[in-house]
C-alpha cells in the first residue's frame, strides 16, 4: 500500500514572557542554534520528503528570515501566520495543506522529541486516523475542587505531548467547528467532534521549553 503523504505543522507563537526576557522562547539557543531550528531538523530527519509548515506571529516573520540567513538554515519549509489563540494558528497552518494524508501538529519548543516518537505517532495515525504521544505520571496527584480534595490513581493519568498526528481530512473537519475555551490541544478539538483519540508512547525528554529551568534541562539533555 502506498504511504500516505505526510505534513508537519510546527506551531511557535510564544512571546518569551515566562522566560523573563524580550526574546521569544523559540529563538533562544541550545546546542548552538535557536530551539526552533532543532525542532524543524528533527522532523526533516524523520522524513526529508515531508512538507513542513512553520506557524509564527506575522510580526516575527522578518526575525525568522534573518535567523535563517544568519545560521545558513536550508531545510525547506513554508510560513503561515499565527493567530490570537493556538486554535487559530493551527487553522492557518491547515489552510496551507493542499492534499489529504497525515499531518502532525507539534509545539515548536519541543526540540527533544525522538525520531521513534514521531514514527510511532505517524504509524498509529495511519491505522487509527489519530495518535497522540503520552508519558506516565510519576508523582502523586490529587484532585481539588476548592471544597475538598482527594488522592487520584496516577496509573490512570498521563502527560500529553506532541506531535499529535491525524488524518488531514479529519483534522480539517474538526477545525471547522467554532473555537471553544476548553480546547487545550488538537486532541481536545478532535474529541469535541466525537472522535476517539489513540494513545502511543512518548519520550520523557520531549519537554516543552517554557521556563528558564526548562532551557537548562534541554541543554543538558542535548549535550548528553
Amino acid at each position: 500500500m502506498k504511504d500516505k503523504q505526510k505534513f508537519a505543522i510546527i506551531v511557535a507563537g510564544g512571546s518569551g514572557k515566562r522566560m523573563g526576557g524580550d526574546v521569544p522562547k523559540q529563538y533562544m539557543r541550545i546546542g548552538g542554534k535557536p530551539i526552533l531550528m532543532h525542532t524543524l531538523i528533527k522532523f526533516h530527519e524523520y522524513d526529508a520528503k515531508m512538507t513542513l509548515i512553520l506557524v509564527l506571529p506575522e510580526d516575527q516573520h522578518p526575525d525568522w528570515l534573518r535567523l535563517i540567513r544568519q545560521y545558513a538554515f536550508t531545510i525547506p519549509h513554508h510560513l503561515a501566520n499565527g493567530g490570537s489563540e493556538r486554535f487559530y494558528s493551527v487553522l492557518n497552518g491547515l489552510q496551507k495543506l493542499d492534499a489529504d494524508g497525515l499531518v502532525a501538529i507539534h509545539d515548536g519548543v519541543r526540540p527533544l522529541v525522538s525520531l521513534e516518537t514521531i514514527a510511532r505517532c505517524f504509524d498509529a495515525a495511519a491505522i487509527y486516523a489519530t495518535a497522540i504521544p503520552v508519558v506516565p505520571v510519576t508523582e502523586s496527584v490529587r484532585w481539588d475542587n476548592k471544597v475538598s480534595n482527594k488522592a487520584m490513581d496516577r496509573r490512570q493519568l498521563f502527560l500529553v505531548q506532541t506531535p499529535q498526528v491525524f488524518s488531514v481530512s479529519l483534522l480539517k473537519e474538526s477545525y471547522n467547528q467554532p473555537f471553544d475555551t476548553t480546547f487545550t490541544d488538537d486532541a481536545s478539538v478532535v474529541e469535541k467532534m466525537g472522535h476517539e483519540v489513540h494513545l502511543v508512547e512518548g519520550n520523557p525528554e520531549n519537554i516543552k521549553i517554557t521556563r528558564p529551568m526548562d532551557l537548562l534541562v534541554a541543554e543538558a539533555l542535548m549535550n548528553k
